[in-house]
This record gives structure tokens, C-alpha cells and sequence, in this order.
């Protein structure tokens, strides 16, 4: 049958499909509208597995807090390249996702993967837009976090987020130091809140480390076990959150910058989220 140009519009309003592919797909469809859609969501499976092996060191990062500021989820999704990370339907899926987990809170990436949205799995919409872009997209990093207070930084370029949640409030407003706090995570990437949330894999690791180089600078073997413990004490130091030092005033720790907004405020969970 014959397909008009009022077809193919009609088809790319749909999906959102360049002309041409939108031509070929109702053509090969015998003008179905149904059977169209699917020949181009299946092009986008294409698309998606050709450019499986691509990396997506751009995109961007969707963060949603609750109204009270007690819950945030932030949802990185990458892509190839930053034009399509300004994208309009790449910023639209991206919201829309972030929304979603929001909504529901799934406990992983694979639930939110398989969970619905606008008629589609987050995985189908992700592998359409893909098919409609021409790039690799993919959900990099999918965090959420719960706390007294829940702040969350984004940064200028809109790749790199923070989870901050607080605990200890206290009904103090913490939303400036907060800032800084989550400020803080995302420049000086902390493996953990404390020493005691260190793995104990990376602890023994450190260990091992500083005694070979306590051994290689020639000290004596009764010393090594000190002088790895004062290294150890020095990597607490510095990728530790609550033992860094702050970095707008090194003459305090960031323990005692919460600490003096208010007794006992400290951070209960924080979540680093980036494209790359």
C-alpha cells in the first residue's frame, strides 16, 4: 500500500523516529501502525547491541527528594556523547525514570530496569531512545538514601551527584552545612562515613601496604606493625568523611563542623553518583 507523508508523521509523532526510518518501518509494515512500532523498536535492539561495547563517559544525573526532605533517589544515565546528554527526550527519559524510582523505590538497578513506564520496561524505553539516538545509553549508577535530613548536591555540568542524609538534627537548620558537606563527597570522593565502615578487606590491604614500605625503607621488622598503623591512621584521614579535614577550613574535621551546628549531628548515609 501506499504510505504518505501523513503516515510518516504520524509515526515519528509516536516515536519519535527520524523520517526516513519511519518510512522504511510502515513500508515493511504494510502501513501497520502497531507492526511499524515494533520493526523500529526492534532497529533500536539493533542499535543498542552493536554499541553494547561502547563506553558512556557522558550523560547526566536526576536526582528527587521527598517534600520533607527525608528520602532522595539520584539515577545516572549515560550516554556517548554531551549532545545527547542535553538531549530533550534524553532529559525527559531521564526524569521519568528518576521519578519512577522514586515512586516505588526498587532495592536494585534490575528492578527499576524491568519496572514500567508509559506502556514499556525502563529497559524497552532506554533501548528505543537508543534506537532513535544512534548512541549507547544505560542506567550507570541507580542510589537512593533515607535519613533525619536528606541533601543532595548536583553539580554545575549535571554529572556528578550527592546523597547526603544527616541524622542528630535536632530541628537545627543543617541545610547550608549540608551543602558543604555533600559539596565535600563529591570533590574529595570518601570511601566511607567512618573508620569503622571500611571494609575490612581494604583495612587489611593498607596494612599489608604499609609495611612493605615501612620494610622497603629499611625499618626494622619489630616497627612495621606501628608504622602501618600510623599509615592506616593517615588513610582514615583522608578517605574517611567524618575524619577529612573540610576543605573551606583545614583547621577542623568534618565531624566537627556538624558537630558544632549542633550536638550529635553526623551523617548517616551518603551516595557519590556519577556518568563516568
Amino acid at each position: 500500500m501506499a504510505i504518505t507523508a501523513q503516515d510518516v508523521n504520524k509515526l515519528r509523532q509516536m516515536t519519535g523516529a527520524g523520517m526516513m526510518d519511519c518510512k522504511k518501518a510502515l513500508t515493511e509494515a504494510d502501513g501497520d501502525f502497531e507492526a511499524a512500532v515494533d520493526i523500529l523498536r526492534k532497529k533500536g535492539q539493533k542499535v543498542s547491541a552493536s554499541r553494547a561495547d561502547r563506553e558512556t563517559t557522558e550523560g547526566a544525573v536526576f536526582i528527587k527528594l521527598s517534600d520533607d526532605s527525608t528520602f532522595g533517589v539520584a539515577v545516572a544515565l549515560g550516554c556517548e556523547t554531551d549532545f545527547v546528554a542535553k538531549n530533550e527526550s534524553f532529559q525527559a527519559l531521564g526524569n521519568s525514570i528518576a521519578g519512577l524510582a522514586f515512586d516505588h523505590k526498587f532495592a536494585t538497578t534490575d528492578e527499576l530496569l524491568a519496572a514500567t513506564i508509559g506502556g514499556y520496561t525502563v529497559e524497552s524505553s532506554i533501548i528505543d531512545l537508543c534506537g532513535k539516538i544512534g548512541e549507547k545509553i544505560s542506567i550507570v549508577t541507580y542510589e537512593k538514601v533515607t535519613g533525619d535530613k536528606v541533601i543532595s548536591y548536583l553539580h554545575s555540568n549535571a554529572k556528578l551527584g550527592v546523597l547526603l542524609a544527616l541524622k542528630g538534627v535536632n530541628g537545627a537548620d543543617v541545610t547550608e552545612v549540608g551543602k558543604d558537606v555533600a559539596m565535600q563527597i563529591a570533590a574529595m570522593k570518601p570511601i566511607a562515613i567512618d573508620k569503622d565502615d571500611v571494609d575490612t578487606t581494604v583495612v587489611e590491604r593498607e596494612i599489608e601496604v604499609g609495611k612493605e614500605l615501612a620494610r622497603n625503607e629499611g625499618k626494622p621488622e619489630a616497627m612495621l606493625d606501628k608504622i602501618a598503623q600510623g599509615r592506616l591512621q593517615k588513610f582514615y584521614k583522608e578517605q574517611t568523611l567524618l575524619n577529612q579535614e573540610f576543605v573551606k577550613d583545614n583547621s577542623k574535621t568534618i565531624a566537627q563542623l556538624l558537630d558544632g551546628v549542633t550536638k550529635g549531628l553526623t551523617v548517616s548515609a551518603f551516595k557519590r553518583v556519577t556518568v563516568a
